[in-house]
C-alpha cells in the first residue's frame, strides 16, 4: 500500500492519516479516531525478538488505554489467521475446503500416513507452513505419496490438493465491499497416489498476475471453468467477516474441477489488493462508516454532540501498509 498517495487522497477528503512511528510514544503521536495496521511482522517476531516484544506491548498499551479509537482490524481477529491451524478451523466449519492435517511436530512415518488416512486426505497433498506470513508462507510442495511425507517440515499442514483448471479467484474484502480477481494457478493433476517426486514451488510466484511456467500450463484441453457467481461470493464474504471479527483480507478461492463446487483453499491478512482499482476510495469509505457508527454509538450513551469525533479528525495508518 502506497501511504503518502492515499493519505493525498484522504486528504482530499477531510481526513488527516499520520504514520506512526512505533519506535516513539503513540500518546505523542496522537490522538487516533482509527489505526489502520499490518503488525503482522511485529507479531511473528514477537516470539523471539526482545525489541517486537516491546514495540507490541505498547502498541496493546495505547489502545486498551483508548477504547475510543478504533482499530482495523482487532489484534486477537488477526493473529488466529498468522496461525493456520487456527484459520483452517475456521475455514472447516460452515465453510467448504478440501479435507486438511495439522502436522504439530515431526513423528515417524507410519503416524503420520495413519492420520491422513484417517482424515481422509487424498493424494496429492500440498503441503503449507503453519505460520501463515512472511517470505516462508508462500514456500509450499505437492505430495505425491505416502513415501514422499518424508519430505514435509513440521510444523505445516496437509491439504488435499483439488484440481481447479489452473484457475485462482483472489477476493479481496475491505469492509462491506469485496473484489474478485483472477489469477494463474496450479495445474490439474492426476488423482492418486504415484511415484512423482515431490514438487517444491512458491505460490506467490506461481500466482502472479503474468505468471507462466510449467507448473500453470495445463497438460490437456478443457472447457473453462465458469467462474463464481457474484451471489456465492457474497454469501461466502458475509459469513467469513462474521466468523473472522475483521474488515480487511483477502480469500483464495478455487472452483472444483468435477462438483463445480466454491472451495477456499487459504485467508489473508491485509493482501496487497493487486489489482483492485477502488481500493483507496472502498477504504475510506469503510472508515468514514465505522467513525458515523461510533459518533452515534457516543450520542446514544452520552445523548451530548460535544462527546462525538469526526470523520475529518486524526487517523493513522502504521508503516508497512
Amino acid at each position: 500500500m502506497n501511504l503518502d498517495a492515499f493519505a493525498e487522497f484522504c486528504a482530499g477528503h477531510g481526513v488527516e492519516v499520520v504514520e506512526i512511528d512505533l519506535t516513539q510514544p503513540l500518546d505523542r503521536q496522537g490522538p487516533f479516531n482509527v489505526i489502520v495496521h499490518k503488525l503482522s511482522d511485529v507479531i511473528v517476531d514477537a516470539e523471539h525478538d526482545s525489541q517486537s516484544q516491546q514495540f507490541l506491548a505498547n502498541f496493546q498499551n495505547y489502545v486498551s488505554a483508548h477504547p475510543g479509537t478504533v482499530l482495523l482490524d482487532p489484534l486477537p481477529a488477526m493473529i488466529q489467521l498468522l496461525d493456520r491451524f487456527a484459520s483452517y478451523r475456521i475455514m472447516n466449519w460452515r465453510i467448504c475446503s478440501p479435507p486438511y492435517l495439522e502436522v504439530q511436530t515431526p513423528s515417524d512415518m507410519s503416524s503420520i500416513q495413519k492420520a491422513v488416512m484417517e482424515q481422509g486426505l487424498s493424494f496429492p497433498l500440498i503441503c503449507k507452513t503453519r505460520v501463515a506470513h512472511g517470505s516462508l508462507s508462500h514456500e509450499m510442495c505437492l505430495i505425491f505419496s505416502e513415501d514422499s511425507l518424508a519430505d514435509i517440515r513440521p510444523p505445516c499442514v496437509l491439504q488435499s490438493f483439488v484440481n481447479h483448471g489452473a484457475v485462482l479467484h483472489k477476493v479481496f474484502v475491505v469492509g462491506d465491499r469485496h473484489f474478485c480477481v483472477e489469477r494463474p494457478s496450479l495445474k490439474n493433476f492426476p488423482s492418486g497416489p504415484c511415484d512423482r517426486k515431490t514438487i517444491f514451488f512458491n505460490s506467490h510466484q506461481v500466482s502472479k498476475p503474468e505468471s507462466s511456467s510449467d507448473l500453470t500450463a495445463l497438460d490437456e484441453q478443457m472447457p473453462c471453468l465458469p467462474p463464481p457467481s457474484s451471489e456465492a461470493i457474497a454469501a461466502l464474504v458475509k459469513e467469513l467477516r462474521v466468523q473472522l471479527g475483521m474488515a480487511l483480507f483477502g480469500v483464495d478461492i478455487i472452483i472444483n474441477l468435477h462438483t463445480h463446487t466454491l472451495t477456499i483453499i487459504d485467508i489473508n491478512i491485509f493482501p496487497g489488493y493487486e489489482g483492485v482499482p477502488q481500493f483507496f476510495s472502498s477504504l475510506l469509505s469503510h472508515i468514514e462508516s465505522v467513525l458515523d457508527k461510533q459518533t452515534s454509538a457516543c450520542l446514544q450513551a452520552t445523548g451530548s454532540p460535544e462527546s462525538t469525533q469526526t470523520t475529518g479528525g486524526p487517523s493513522a495508518a502504521t508503516t508497512g501498509l
